[in-house]
């Protein structure tokens, strides 16, 4: 029977450091959580007006950026424990029955649409650490591997190189924050912690979860 593979092995990223993931090419990725922009409830003036600045936006990357937009089942399930507190709280006749009916409508209307939560999210590159993985390696918390024992000054050198490779990535990241809010677009960068629950939640798409809130 051949042997397993580590899951570390199906991922392409090897690590996250300081809100920063960093690839197994040692490119680095940042990604941003944006809020949404209902062009279509804008007059005509302003749907124009923001199509221009969005177009100006792009026009003035000298980088690439990825747009990830993610889907998923809403879990009502801890709204409609709170509408079932408050009917039980509730002291008069006629509003807990019209708590209970309201109840039964949420029920059977998610029973036979689905409602769905979107959130968006924007990964901003860097990649002028490729080519340079011979000095370390890392881990990714939670997929599983070990560090491997290196010598201090190549570690040391490592981290310098990643340390310079973040401040240009953060320039980036304020370019892009900058062109976005204009917009009306509120932006947050991910933590570490925050990237992992991401990527848990793409490798485990099975799972209903509430979406991440912008912060």
């Amino acid at each position: 029977m051949p042997k397993s593979k580590p899951a570390q092995d199906f991922v392409s990223f090897k690590e996250v450091r300081d809100g920063i993931v960093i690839m197994k090419d040692n490119s680095l990725h940042a990604i941003l959580m944006t809020s949404s922009l209902n062009v279509a409830l804008k007059s005509q003036e302003e749907q124009e007006a923001i199509t221009m600045q969005y177009q100006n936006f792009l026009n003035t990357l000298e980088f690439s950026i990825q747009f990830y937009v993610q889907s998923r089942r809403l879990d009502v399930r801890p709204y409609l424990a709170l509408l079932e507190e408050r009917e039980r709280e509730q002291v008069n006749e006629l509003m807990r029955m019209q708590t209970r009916e309201y109840i039964e409508f949420i029920k059977n209307f998610t029973e036979s649409t689905n409602i769905m939560s979107k959130s968006f999210f924007v990964v901003v590159p860097y990649s002028s650490m490729i080519g340079k993985a011979a000095t370390t390696s890392f881990s990714l918390p939670g997929f599983g591997g070990t560090t491997p024992t290196k010598n201090i000054a190549q570690t040391q050198d490592w981290l310098d190189r990643f340390e310079e490779a973040k401040t240009q990535i953060e320039q980036r990241i304020s370019i892009v924050e900058s062109g976005l809010s204009g917009l009306g677009i509120r932006v947050a960068q991910l933590g570490t912690e925050e990237i992992i629950e991401l990527y848990y939640k793409i490798f485990n798409p099975g799972e209903i979860d509430k979406p991440m809130p912008l912060q």
